[in-house]
């Protein structure tokens, strides 16, 4: 397989930066992590030529100032006893800056913050999602960098079978299991009342059909004995998105991990809507949205013997 060997990690000049910054050291930490390139977008802001020309000098000092600051950040934060190959991109424009890099460098992995309460403007991560070509791992504030129990919501999509092979194989060659939680919500159908049958009986059908398209999608996949326990939750609310936070509130888990509908700049603006809509989710815990083979793959020997 083809190891993560680049990782792109956008900063804000915010606290989150420190999260960012210690989750990007994790993943390098044990793996095959050859370049981290730290980017940091200098909003756009028009300054009239009068301006310009009175001071000549000042977005290259801006520049210069605030790379200066994320390489104090980055010797604090960023732990590690092998050499890596470190960048700086400090750059006034939009986040399609972030984008075109992550193309044109051959990028393996994204790396970006979620905000809830901290200040600054933080990285478009839904527009992210659905343009970059490579893997993109969300973290929320206050995350801590762990791959001990993971939550693969499914939907029995060949992108649910990526995403629950990549964290079947981040469980190999380690000293400590994974927990691993298969959710599947399903739903009854509007039109259940002209069967004949109530609600609950009617649910209960859906329930025996997802457990059968489990067993389906569990037998495709090669488990390495890795124990998955598969939940079933039925979605009352017509948003899937609650019923995967409601359980992740309750297991708390290290991360989530869903498959994304391609690794191309065209198919990646395909996410699917289970992924659009855990985007829109305030999650308590880290999100990997994972590319098919080829730039998925490198994830599963990046994570490898991580603890």
């Amino acid at each position: 397989m083809e190891p993560i060997k680049d990782i792109i990690v956008g900063l804000d000049m915010s606290e989150m930066d420190k999260t960012l910054i210690e989750f990007s050291a994790f993943i390098a930490r044990r793996g095959f992590v050859q370049r981290v390139q730290f980017w940091h977008i200098v909003r756009g802001e028009k300054i009239p030529a009068d301006v310009k020309l009175e001071f000549p000098d000042m977005s290259e000092r801006l520049v210069a100032e605030r790379t200066a600051k994320i390489k104090d950040k980055v010797a604090k934060y960023f732990r590690i006893d092998r050499e890596i190959k470190f960048e700086y991109n400090v750059k006034e424009g939009s986040v399609a800056s972030l984008l075109d890099m992550a193309i044109r460098g051959n990028a393996d992995l994204i790396i970006i913050g979620q905000k809830k309460t901290m200040q600054g403007t933080g990285i478009l991560a839904q527009r992210l999602a659905r343009r970059a070509s490579c893997n993109l791992l969300i973290i929320p504030e206050g995350a801590t960098p762990s791959v001990r129990k993971i939550l693969v919501p499914v939907d029995f999509s060949k992108y649910s079978k990526l995403a629950l092979e990549t964290v079947v194989e981040l469980s190999q060659h380690r000293t400590q299991p994974i927990e691993v939680y298969c959710q599947n919500v399903y739903s009854v159908p509007a039109g259940y009342h002209y069967t004949g049958k109530t609600y609950e009986e009617f649910a209960e059908i859906m329930r025996k059909n997802a457990e059968k398209d489990f067993n389906k999608l569990i037998s495709k996949v090669d488990m390495k004995d890795v124990q998955v326990t598969p939940v079933y939750s039925l979605d009352v609310n017509e948003d899937l998105s609650s019923d995967i936070r409601d359980l992740a509130t309750e297991i708390k888990p290290d991360g989530i991990v869903i498959g994304a509908k391609g690794r191309t700049a065209a198919a990646s603006l395909f996410l699917g809507s289970m992924a659009e809509r855990l985007l829109n989710t305030n999650l308590d815990c880290p999100l990997l949205i994972v590319r098919p083979r080829g730039k998925a793959a490198g994830l599963l020997e990046t994570f490898r013997d991580i603890n």
